[in-house]
């Protein structure tokens, strides 16, 4: 076996053991290789459930040596995606650089194209998560090699024209819950884009499919079981979301919303009329 002698032990605890202490990883797998496998977990949905137990299980498999960094991308990895709204795998190639620089904790260069323009930036890639159709990653600029926890922003991954992985290492700041800050980042994104809400009474067969399609956008609505709350970036953004739930749902309130939405429909059928 790899040229060390093997021999067999007798007795309790007995079975084969090799030659002068020498050691070999059962599983035939290497670093990298153990590090390829999580990321391509964490990008399939092992974020969740069932599959984030699985996902720890199998740390605990794998080779001590090779544990710590399994750990960083099961851990720095979040997969947020909405019910029917699938992530966009063209995006994972570079996801999974940004992961295995998490996994080094090496600092990556990034060229990005922002709503302000083009920026080149050097972070600390922190989180990698997906968001609906979205990839987006949390970095921050190193301070002395660690990332300046004052600074973490959000990136959208489709946004990233060039990406390097550098020499240079970068870590998370001490005491850093990959997972809370996501939370963050999101709860923050969410509540700039629920400035309108409405309150709609859905099919009782579509309630539960409207809610998971608003997601963190829909809650009930205290004292009526039957009626949501429902919140998007605007009042036209809200109408032209629901039109498509028009035929199982009655918008109850405000009447801005029930005007954009009557509106809405009025320009459709001018739009489409038969001549």
């Amino acid at each position: 076996m790899a040229g060390v002698p093997i021999y067999p032990t007798r007795g309790r605890g007995g079975g084969w053991r090799l030659v002068g202490g020498a050691r070999t990883d059962l599983t035939g797998l290497t670093e990298g290789e153990v590090t390829a496998l999580f990321i391509g977990l964490s990008q399939t949905g092992a974020g969740a459930g069932e599959h984030a137990a699985a996902v720890r299980k199998l740390v605990h498999a794998v080779p001590s040596t090779f544990r710590e960094k399994a750990g960083r991308v099961a851990e720095a990895t979040v997969h947020d995606a909405s019910w029917g709204d699938p992530d966009d795998a063209r995006e994972r190639p570079l996801v999974a650089r940004l992961q295995s620089a998490i996994a080094d904790r090496r600092l990556v260069r990034l060229d990005y194209e922002g709503a302000r323009g083009s920026a080149s930036s050097v972070l600390v890639p922190l989180v990698v998560g997906s968001r609906g159709a979205r990839w987006y990653v949390l970095g921050a600029p190193p301070q002395g090699g660690v990332a300046d926890p004052g600074g973490i922003r959000t990136y959208r991954v489709d946004r990233i024209a060039a990406l390097d992985v550098l020499d240079e290492s970068g870590a998370p700041p001490d005491g850093f819950d990959g997972p809370a800050q996501w939370r963050r980042m999101v709860d923050e994104v969410e509540g700039l884009r629920s400035e309108a809400r409405a309150v709609v009474r859905p099919e009782p067969w579509a309630f539960r499919a409207l809610r998971d399609r608003f997601g963190r956008q829909a809650s009930p609505v205290d004292g009526d079981d039957d009626c949501l709350q429902v919140r998007a970036q605007s009042v036209p953004a809200l109408a032209e979301q629901l039109a498509g739930w028009a035929d199982v749902i009655e918008v109850i309130e405000p009447v801005e919303v029930r005007r954009a939405l009557r509106e809405l429909g009025e320009r459709i059928a001018l739009r489409h009329r038969d001549e």
